[in-house]
């Protein structure tokens, strides 16, 4: 059974009782959400573009890799490739599939495409009233010395950096 409590522009709650696989019954929230597409931006081998933006949620500016939600029956590739122009003003030239993942299977059914994105030229910024950002363009070690020293603290810019920085030790 499924009972609605919130529906929203990004995410839906529900209350679900449901079965387990091990016949057990439970209730248990749920957020349904349509899917997001990340993209690390590459200038070159060694110089990644970050956004630092402000999220209220956390009450402050975090660095990211672009990202952003998924229109429905959107590819995440078209999805990708628009964030980064919207969010840093690059056009990507070439994107490559790095991996999915679930954000948080406890409670949601998010999942987060991520990109490398690389051949940048100059594109058009085109930002949301909603956001707050500047760009970032920093040594791609630099980026993992930030992630190691807790600046950099999202999960999807962690995964994305260190999935490109494994990619290229592995040339």
């Amino acid at each position: 059974m499924k009972k609605p409590i919130y529906k929203g522009k990004i995410i839906d709650l529900s209350v679900e009782t449901v079965t387990l696989p091990n016949g057990a019954t439970a209730e248990l929230e749920v957020i349904i959400h349509p899917g997001a597409a990340a993209v690390v931006p590459m200038k070159d081998d060694r110089t990644v573009v970050l956004v630092r933006q402000y999220r209220h949620a956390v009450g402050s500016f975090i660095h990211e890799i672009p990202a952003g939600k998924l229109h429905p029956g959107e590819d995440p590739r078209d999805c990708a490739v628009r964030e980064v122009e919207e969010e840093t003003g690059y056009k990507v030239g070439r994107l490559e599939p790095i991996l999915s993942f679930f954000t948080t299977p406890g409670f949601t059914n998010e999942i987060i495409h991520i990109f490398v994105g690389s051949d940048l030229s100059p594109g058009t910024q085109n930002l949301g009233a909603d956001e707050v950002l500047e760009i970032v363009e920093i040594p791609l070690a630099q980026a993992i010395d930030r992630i190691n020293d807790g600046v950099i603290q999202d999960a999807k810019t962690i995964i994305g950096l260190q999935a490109v920085c494994l990619r290229l030790q592995d040339r």
